[in-house]
């Protein structure tokens, strides 16, 4: 291939945004070594929201490159509706308004050999052993996995899936998984559940890409704990970031298209969203990938949060507006009227999936009062906020303790 064929080519990596600029940051570090990989090609990032750039700016910066066909790569561990719907949706809306342009979309990162021996490696540094010489077993451990938790039934059972590998790799005493997401358990929650089985050495291993404000919710959540029960050693892992093998993941994704593998195995992202989008099945939030800029928003609330215009009025006596300028998409609406005057102000203006499980007693109620995300709290009924109104009254909207 000559030189001149070579520069048409370029690779795009696409992740989520974070308010929290050492998540933007960190991603960038990606991108640098990825680079390093492919020097012959340029290497652009863009995120769906909260973060510049945004997609649109990194494939613009392709384009001014003189690329013509563009590698674009998910930048996430799995395949949820951002990855599955959000994500092709920019990509084809933008290959569509440039013409002469190719965009092939390849896979989430997954559970590669690659992604689960960076995380062992994580954890095994943080126990300040050496991956490269470890112990036979850690029986007398138990290992907490923390996954991202999303409504996507997949993603979370690939977060489970990586626990019981990591944990028969690494021969601990137990091991399970608990989310700080939209599911179930809650880090709180399955942490005092599994702190009844005795063990006086606890690792908890976020198994997350990047910092951000759920990485520092998490922390803050372990610290609690970990002065509240002395007799326990617990032992926080460090997130993956630019870990080498996490390095060699990415690029292993990107050389699944130069080699047209894709092609030949299951059906790919973009083909499933293509195929459920003629169907209707698709709801794909269109407000993703138009960045605006927000402070940082590490310690709360963000100046844009204060921008909302779509109210939740919620009828238990305690005026509770939630001032959400983005659509929800929850399929429910709410007309409760709270009247203790505190509005949840989000202009960020990203949604989440309906999740029917919602009201799990695990779940995401068990954040209510500690900085949960308001998109959850338009999915709650009305007898869940009834049932939870001691924490509404804290006023939700308040820093939450893992971020003061």
């Amino acid at each position: 291939m000559s030189n001149t064929e070579q520069a048409k080519k370029g690779i795009m990596i696409c992740g989520h945004g974070s308010r929290d600029k050492d998540a933007e940051r960190e991603f960038g570090l990606v991108a640098k070594g990825l680079k390093e990989r492919f020097p012959e090609l340029p290497v652009e990032y863009g995120f769906l929201e909260f973060s510049a750039p945004n997609i649109h700016m990194g494939l613009n910066s392709l384009l001014s490159q003189g690329v013509e066909e563009i590698y674009a790569v998910p930048g996430m561990l799995f395949a949820a509706t951002h990855a599955k719907n959000d994500i092709p949706s920019v990509l084809t809306t933008y290959e569509e308004k440039n013409a002469g342009l190719h965009i092939t979309y390849g896979r989430e990162l997954g559970l590669q050999d690659d992604m689960i021996e960076a995380f062992q490696a994580r954890i095994y540094e943080s126990l300040g052993l050496d991956p490269e010489n470890p112990p036979e077993n850690l029986y007398d451990t138990l290992l907490v996995v923390v996954g991202r938790g999303t409504s996507d039934t997949g993603a979370n059972a690939e977060a489970a899936k990586l626990t019981r590998i990591v944990n028969e790799n690494m021969g601990f005493g137990w091991a399970d998984t608990v989310y700080s997401g939209v599911t179930y358990p809650s880090v709180g929650v399955g942490l005092e559940n599994l702190m009844k089985l005795g063990y006086k050495r606890i690792v908890v291993a976020p198994y997350f890409l990047f910092t951000g404000r759920l990485i520092k919710r998490i922390q803050g959540y372990v610290e609690k704990v970990a002065k509240e029960n002395p007799a326990i050693e617990f032992i926080q892992t460090p997130y993956l970031s630019d870990h080498p093998r996490v390095i060699d993941a990415f690029q292993n994704r990107v050389e699944e298209i130069m080699q047209g593998e894709l092609q030949t195995g299951e059906e790919t992202l973009m083909n499933s969203f293509k195929r459920r989008l003629a169907a209707g099945e698709v709801d794909v939030h269109h407000h993703h990938a138009e960045f605006v800029d927000p402070q940082d928003d590490t310690q709360g609330l963000s100046v844009s949060d204060k921008e909302h215009d779509h109210e939740h009025a919620h009828e238990h006596g305690h005026d509770h507006s939630h001032d959400h300028g983005h659509s929800h998409e929850h399929g429910h609406t709410h007309d409760h009227s709270h009247s203790h005057g505190h509005s949840h102000d989000h202009g960020h203006g990203h949604s989440h999936g309906v999740y029917k499980h919602i009201g799990h007693p695990m779940g995401p109620r068990t954040m209510i009062g500690e900085g949960i995300c308001c998109c959850f709290m338009g999915q709650f009924t009305d007898e869940i906020l009834a049932e939870e109104k001691d924490k509404i009254d804290s006023d939700c909207t308040k820093t939450a303790f893992a971020h003061k």
